[in-house]
């Protein structure tokens, strides 16, 4: 819950050591992350000097959150790929994570990119939400366990696998959704993550149900993929359980690019 007024805050670009320092720390606060698994200061300094993005959230002078993007290269066209958001427990629920990603694509757009990317947990049921319904990105690609054994202990020992969200910055479908309005999508399948799943991954006791989700997730999402299905929508019920909304995607959304779907 968050108990800090947001209205106040500022976002704008790092660009001190001093600043990309008070990033790594902010990882361990938001993640709990061992030295192995923190991005160090020098990343955040080659991602600001070539032509990524590190943006951050101010509380007065104090940075509160931060968003760190990469630049990517894919079927022939540059885009930017959105490797780390992290925004402070206190400051969560009040759309601050919201507000550092449309930065994000103010900026993008300002710099003639058409396209962001990042990867996401699918059993974050809150995040997903914010990804796909909110901000309007699709998914078509999923990866298992894309970085390994983590040592956040949100992770809860499992795999970290993870979606790739796609963000077509100037496309119908996004500006739709930044506007607040419904999605027409046509349904044909759905993959529904339990809102237990918390519960499950911190209790070591019913850690393998979290596991056994996961990987009926993982098979149900890989499967729609290989049938030309796309994640379009995302919807929360009455009991917090997330599900996924998967249907055909219009492909003239995203311009000149081909399918997307190099892995």
């Amino acid at each position: 819950m968050s108990t800090q007024p947001q209205g106040n805050l500022e976002i704008r670009s790092l660009t001190t050591l001093e600043q990309f320092e008070r990033c790594v720390v902010l990882q361990l606060e938001v993640w709990g992350y061992s030295d192995g698994d923190l991005i160090p200061r020098r990343v955040f300094l080659v991602a600001q000097r070539i032509g990524g993005q590190v943006l951050g959230a101010f509380d007065g002078e104090t940075i509160v959150g931060f968003a760190m993007a990469l630049p990517g290269y894919r079927d022939g066209h540059p885009y930017l790929h959105s490797h780390m958001l992290a925004v402070l427990p206190e400051y969560r629920n009040a759309g601050l994570g919201r507000r550092l990603k449309l930065a994000q694509r103010d900026d993008a757009i300002a710099r003639g990119f058409d396209l962001m990317e990042w990867t996401f947990d699918p059993l974050e049921i809150k995040n997903a939400h914010l990804n796909i319904a909110r901000l309007g990105a699709i998914s078509r690609r999923y990866k298992a366990d894309f970085y390994g054994p983590s040592s956040s202990p949100l992770q809860g020992g499992l795999p970290t696998d993870r979606l790739y969200a796609e963000w077509w910055l100037r496309s119908p479908r996004v500006m739709g959704a930044l506007r607040g309005e419904a999605q027409p999508i046509e349904v044909i399948e759905r993959v529904t993550v339990p809102q237990t799943i918390y519960q499950w991954k911190q209790d070591p006791e019913q850690r393998d149900l979290a596991k056994q989700a996961q990987a009926s997730n993982r098979a149900a999402l890989e499967s729609a993929f290989d049938r030309g299905l796309v994640v379009v929508g995302y919807e929360r019920d009455a009991k917090g359980n997330g599900s996924f909304l998967l249907g055909p995607w219009n492909d003239a959304e995203q311009g000149a690019w081909s399918s997307g779907k190099t892995k």
